[in-house]
């Protein structure tokens, strides 16, 4: 990456706001799972990798929804965790019977969530 791509990247993440951050963690992870899907070679590092950064921006998002300071309504706050719960038992499923489809729904999820938090969907 160039010095002014470094720089911008810099910036952009200094100035965006929280969930415009969040969207862009769910677009990586989006994007990790999907090129895995893509060049499928079963259970590998790469999936590993994709999967594990996954799990630990679910596990974020999921300890900020049961904690008592998050501002979210309650309604909000259990959906979050219902599904961060269905993205860890999927990510389980996945690593016990690797299998490029089961990704979908990961990838779909990662997706609709960020277009939510970014305001496009």
């Amino acid at each position: 990456m160039s010095n002014a791509a470094q720089a911008y990247a810099r910036t952009s993440t200094t100035t965006a706001s929280p969930r415009e951050i969040e969207a862009q963690a769910l677009l990586k992870a989006a994007r990790q799972l999907q090129e895995v899907q893509a060049n499928w070679n079963g259970l590998d590092k790469a999936l590993d990798h994709a999967l594990l950064f996954n799990r630990r921006l679910w596990s974020i998002f999921l300890s900020a929804a049961e904690g008592a300071d998050n501002p979210q309504p309650l309604e909000v706050r259990q959906n979050i965790a219902n599904i961060s719960v269905f993205v860890m038992k999927q990510t389980i499923d996945i690593q016990m019977n690797p299998d490029p489809s089961k990704l979908k729904s990961l990838i779909d999820i990662n997706c609709n969530i960020a277009a939510g938090l970014s305001g496009r969907g």
